[in-house]
């Protein structure tokens, strides 16, 4: 035999990583654990337990307490008790106590890396090299954020205690993800592992414990999802919660009205796109770290191919047999690629949608792996000939199953990448730079990889758009998520406005009768009659007719979401162009000032001097709005690889804004203002009891170059108007300034669609204060942060420096 023939029939003999200490850690600890709970091991008596599997050799490892309510409010008090002095050390006492648990992660790195693999059953590789190396990171980098707080976040202090609940797929990645921020902004954490994968989380109580974290600080409880919606329903300000979407939109009704902040990183079905002109074989290889990376068990997984027509045949051929070489087994194996599935429900879950799909047209190949006898597993598996209704292109596996559809041009890609309800990720491959920046902006993910995938860093943001949830975790903006405001806590409750149950209109006595002024809405760019017909009569400061305007209705919000959705393409315009109509809108104000004090001064009965102000404040925030169109930029950050990722400022798409009753002409121009500034378009439902202010306002926007539909202006009941707002799945996002006992049903009807809210809790905000309501606080609100990945070098070079 040749040595060719030798190497061409050699095969990869079984290379097991030592388990031997995490069998000693388990044993030493009877194989059973408890909660950790104010910095002490707690084991209730006769509580329940859920054992816990090696999902490759379906070996019992440990027995998993179950933790109650009792148990959970414990939690939380402890949480609770801990957090004034942790917040109070200051950012450098925690970032050492952060720094400590890096180096203990590293230090029992290995322990950290079988523990894991043994309890997930993904491959040995991949949490040695990339899942423990990354938790380290994230506390390394949030270290470094505690440090720096109060410099990088002044006038920012922690929410408090902090409930989160987190996976299966990524168990310590994600507790680091979660815990590591929390801790640095000063808040105290209740974190609640997944029933599958809970002996890391616990591993890592003991390295808080030897770090010698204050009690308190950090708890672990342990359980299924009723544990989980004990710590979502406790005493907590802060739920951060990574899983599926349905389990994303139950959390958020549970806690609609609460007040409580909310982060979501839930599902996705990212879609994997590659041109003709791509590297075949590197985005293939891309492709595996993509789809069958932790047996796809990934958020943010590949699961979605989009390859053009011209090299569809030759790339699938590759793909099997890329496919084909892959290998499957014990978790514990080095040579391995593909691990276990973490447990035989979501095994059945896997092999139920895969059969379904071929029912529904689609024509699957698996590849001839040789699966263990023992354990979980499911063969890489390849869908094709699947249309957009399929429910392998639908719905996300969560598994090792692709699902793949062809393209002939770059707005067709564009088109199927964006067919989704998901908008975690994405990974474009084209050796063509411009092609390939052009496509990534245009694709509705908040992450997204060119020429690579599932690239990660604690400096760079992770999250998505649409149901794949809300928020970031990672980078600045991930902190941010764990800060808020201080004087928000000092805000005063709003003050109700009454409006007069009847208003006599003026009647002609002598003479001609006065030419009436038709009531109408803002929409489209031009002024509309409402659809119902009705109009509604404003009072004056003495509860006397002063004029009437629309009564708006279901269909009135309807057409104007349309307009708004029509004029969407104002996110694509100049910031220098937006900072133009603005200056332009507020040069028009200053013209009719003398008509708006007066205005101001019949509807609320402000003074002279008050009107004046509140007038001359209008035109300075929208000078505020131009100035900080063009100067809210977006960052480069610079992971630790051969390229940098693009964090870019998006629009948050439509907007739907109810302005609140104080102050109607300055909160409805800074709400306004900003929001368009940030590129978003906007219906506003102005104050219900001084509408006739709005509708003076649009007059302005008519004169003022603002194109059609970016700003829509329906007036009417408020809040049945804001309920339909909340409820269209057009509206991407609500601001809702109103009565905070209709707070729960306006979040609760806006979770269908996962809409980013920021509701105003019943306070009242000082809306001429703007060091408070600073203009980047306030673009803050109307943007998301898309983090594109853009890696460069020459491979040929071997990464040499210049």
């Amino acid at each position: 035999m040749t040595v060719r023939e030798q190497f061409e029939t050699m095969d990869y003999g079984p290379a097991p990583e030592a388990r031997d200490k995490a069998d000693a850690w388990l044993t030493d600890r009877a194989r059973r654990f408890g909660l950790f709970i104010g910095g002490a091991w707690v084991l209730p008596d006769g509580a329940d337990t859920l054992p816990s599997h090696a999902p490759a050799t379906g070996e019992k490892l440990a027995d998993i307490t179950i933790a109650d309510k009792g148990q959970v409010d414990a939690a939380v008090a402890a949480a609770r008790a801990a957090q004034g002095t942790w917040a109070a050390l200051g950012g450098h006492g925690r970032a050492r106590y952060l720094y400590a648990l890096a180096r203990l992660v590293q230090k029992h790195s290995r322990l950290l890396a079988v523990i894991e693999s043994l309890d997930n059953g993904k491959p040995i590789r991949e949490s040695r090299d990339i899942d423990i190396p990354l938790a380290a990171r994230h506390f390394y980098h949030h270290a470094g954020w505690a440090q720096l707080m109060d410099e990088e976040f002044p006038g920012f202090e922690p929410l408090g205690v902090a409930g989160q609940v987190i996976p299966w797929n990524f168990p310590l990645l994600m507790l680091a993800w979660k815990v590591a921020p929390a801790l640095a902004a000063g808040n105290t954490v209740v974190l609640k592992p997944a029933e599958f994968t809970s002996l890391s989380a616990l591993k890592f109580a003991e390295l808080a414990e030897e770090a010698g974290l204050p009690p308190g600080v950090l708890n672990i409880v342990t359980g299924a999802g009723e544990t989980g919606a004990h710590v979502v329903g406790a005493d907590v300000d802060k739920v951060a919660f990574t899983g599926s979407t349905e389990v994303g939109k139950i959390i958020r009704r549970a806690i609609a009205g609460t007040g409580k902040k909310l982060t979501l990183e839930l599902g996705g079905k990212s879609p994997f796109i590659v041109f003709e002109d791509a590297d075949i074989d590197g985005a293939i290889e891309g492709l595996v770290d993509a789809i069958w990376f932790n047996q796809g068990q990934v958020c943010c997984a590949g699961s979605r191919l989009l390859v053009q027509e011209g090299i569809a045949d030759r790339f699938y051929t590759k793909l099997k047999h890329r496919m084909s070489m892959l290998r499957v087994g014990d978790s514990l194996d080095k040579c391995v690629d593909i691990g276990a599935v973490v447990d035989a429900v979501q095994r059945d879950r896997i092999a139920s949608l895969v059969q379904q799909g071929e029912n529904e047209g689609a024509t699957v190949w698996q590849a001839p792996c040789e699966l263990p006898g023992d354990g979980i597993f499911y063969p890489p598996t390849l869908a094709t000939d699947v249309g957009t209704d399929n429910v392998l292109i639908r719905e996300e596996v969560f598994g090792p199953v692709l699902a793949s559809m062809t393209f002939r041009t770059q707005a067709e890609a564009v088109a199927l990448a964006n067919n989704t309800r998901y908008g975690l990720a994405a990974s474009v491959w084209s050796e063509s730079l411009s092609r390939a920046l052009e496509v990534a902006p245009a694709l509705k993910a908040g992450v997204v990889w060119i020429n690579g995938t599932n690239m990660f860093d604690a400096a760079v943001g992770f999250g998505g758009y649409r149901e794949s949830g809300f928020g970031r975790e990672g980078g600045r903006e991930g902190m941010a998520a764990y800060l808020r405001p201080a004087f928000e806590a000092r805000l005063k409750p709003v003050k109700s406005v009454d409006i007069p149950a009847r208003i006599e209109p003026p009647r002609a006595v002598t003479g001609m009768i006065p030419v009436d002024r038709t009531a109408k809405h803002y929409i489209g760019g031009k002024q509309a009659r409402p659809d119902g017909g009705n109009s509604m009569v404003v009072a004056d400061a003495k509860g006397r007719f002063a004029g009437v305007v629309g009564e708006g209705n279901r269909k009135d919000i309807r057409n104007a979401v349309e307009a708004a959705y029509k004029a969407r393409g104002w996110a694509a315009s100049t910031s220098h162009l937006k900072a133009q109509i603005l200056y332009y809108i507020a040069e028009n104000l200053g013209y009719r000032s003398d008509e708006f004090e007066a205005r101001l001064r019949t509807l609320t009965g402000a003074d002279a001097g008050a009107a004046k102000d509140e007038v001359q404040a209008s035109i300075d925030r929208l000078f505020r709005a131009a100035a900080v169109a063009d100067k809210h930029e977006g960052t480069v950050h610079e992971p630790p690889m051969r390229g940098v990722a693009i964090a870019m400022k998006e629009a948050v798409g439509v907007l739907g804004i109810v302005c609140p009753e104080e102050a109607p002409l300055l909160a409805f121009v800074t709400l306004m203002g900003h929001a368009v500034a940030a590129g978003n378009t906007a219906i506003l439902l102005p104050s219900e009891r001084y509408g006739l202010i709005a509708t003076d306002f649009y007059q302005l926007l008519e004169t003022s170059d603002v194109p059609g539909g970016v700003v829509n202006i329906v007036t009417g009941p408020k809040q049945a108007l804001a309920m339909e707002l909340a409820r269209h799945l057009g509206v991407d996002g609500l601001w809702y300034f109103g009565a905070e006992t209709d707070e729960a049903a306006i979040e609760t009807a806006a979770t269908d669609n996962m809409k980013r809210t920021w509701l105003a809790c019943g306070k009242a905000y000082d809306w001429a204060d703007t060091s408070r309501l600073s203009s980047r606080l306030l673009m803050d609100r109307g943007i998301e942060i898309k983090n594109i990945w853009v890696p460069y070098g020459d491979r040929n070079e071997g990464g040499k420096s210049y």
